[in-house]
């Protein structure tokens, strides 16, 4: 009989914080519980017609049925390009500096695959986003934490972290909106992260996931904005929050030539291409009309409003959101995020994620996603603030 034992990188492997709240919740609602699940990260509304009328019409033709370039369609790098220089005046070589990935999350983890070797240091932001640490798991990297902290904006203050650690350290991930604290980047920001990058030569990764997403008349800022950002790295967009597709598992990396090159070799081994009707849907989404992204960004900062309005008429103290679709709540008085996020959860029945899930320097906030509609997110906030502290 032979007995399967996983191998150390499966070992190493954390445990899905997310598959693990979600367990919870569904518990909870099998209990009858009256639970508002604010906890989680997957957009609330449909895929724009127009995507899904286009995947309809590609999935009915015939060539897309078969293998096709293992690189994916150059059409769709074509229209990746297309969109950064139409938002954010950066020019992109679409099949030099574009690689095809399915879904952001992937290529996250395949750029520590094709660079990070066992025991290499690799600079993650904390709190970050807990997926991060599954590509470097998976290596046996030497993850070295940057603190993102309310004082500085919830970005790395350079200056105070470890030379050692600079000097080794071969690549540094940022994410900006930032998922879980909702902070920004200035291009300020980004001129010093070149510049710190270039000192030390470590290599950039820059998850763009929250790119469109950005308040009161503010657009995010694409690290591939800022003059030497592709001698240096990379940036990692998805079609996921932008357009709703987050089912779909489409995105693209951006920037230096030579990881997108190690990106598609990899992913030649490993795939052989994204289905082509998706891949016609997303040259729809990033060249079509953009009017659903504008109403989508707009109704999310209804929401904010909404949600932090009613938190502080009940005496909270709140961060007001300047991008992606999440609040970063700081926890009452006397409460640590696992206590409050209980707390909240048997006492009021609102779900969030406690900050701590997203690395130590989460400890003392939650997490909560602005992806239910406004009167249920009012309902929340009013629960919220009744209860006794």
């Amino acid at each position: 009989m032979t007995i399967f034992e996983p191998s150390e990188a499966m070992e190493r492997l954390p445990e899905q914080f997310f598959a693990k709240l979600t367990r919870r919740v569904t518990q909870l609602k099998k209990e009858g519980r009256d639970i508002i699940n604010l906890g989680q990260g997957n957009p609330d509304r449909p895929t724009p017609e127009a995507i899904v009328r286009k995947l309809e019409r590609a999935a009915r033709n015939p060539l897309n049925h078969g293998y096709i370039n293992f690189r994916g369609l150059p059409e769709f790098k074509q229209a990746a390009a297309d969109y950064y220089r139409r938002e954010h005046q950066v020019e992109l070589d679409p099949e030099k500096e574009v690689a095809i990935l399915f879904g952001a999350k992937a290529g996250l983890a395949e750029v520590s695959q094709c660079f990070l070797d066992y025991g290499d240091k690799v600079l993650l932001p904390d709190p970050g986003y807990p997926d991060y640490m599954s590509g470097t798991a998976l290596v046996g990297a030497e993850n070295v934490f940057m603190p993102l902290r309310e004082e500085n904006g919830f970005r790395p203050d350079y200056s105070q972290l470890n030379k050692q650690d600079l000097e080794s350290a071969k690549l540094m991930f940022l994410n900006y909106p930032n998922n879980p604290t909702a902070g920004v980047a200035t291009p300020e920001f980004f001129e010093e992260t070149v510049k710190v990058a270039e000192e030390y030569e470590t290599g950039v990764v820059h998850d763009f996931a929250y790119g469109a997403i950005g308040y009161d008349g503010e657009k995010p800022v694409s690290f591939l904005e800022t003059e030497g950002a592709k001698d240096v790295g990379v940036e990692i967009f998805t079609l996921s929050k932008s357009y709703n597709m987050a089912g779909w598992r489409i995105g693209f990396a951006a920037g230096n030539e030579k990881v997108i090159e190690q990106i598609n070799k990899l992913q030649d081994h490993t795939y052989v291409s994204l289905f082509g009707a998706i891949q016609e849907a997303a040259i729809e989404a990033l060249s079509g009309d953009q009017s659903d992204v504008r109403e989508l960004v707009s109704m999310y900062e209804r929401r904010r409003n909404v949600f932090i309005d009613t938190l502080e008429a009940h005496g909270f103290r709140t961060i007001v959101p300047k991008g992606t679709f999440f609040c970063w709540i700081p926890v009452p008085e006397g409460y640590t995020s696992e206590g409050f996020s209980e707390y909240a959860i048997e006492h009021a029945g609102v779900v969030t994620a406690p900050g701590n899930g997203f690395g130590s320097e989460g400890e003392g906030y939650v997490r909560v996603g602005l992806l239910a509609e406004e009167e249920v997110l009012r309902e929340a906030a009013e629960r919220l603030g009744r209860l006794e502290y």
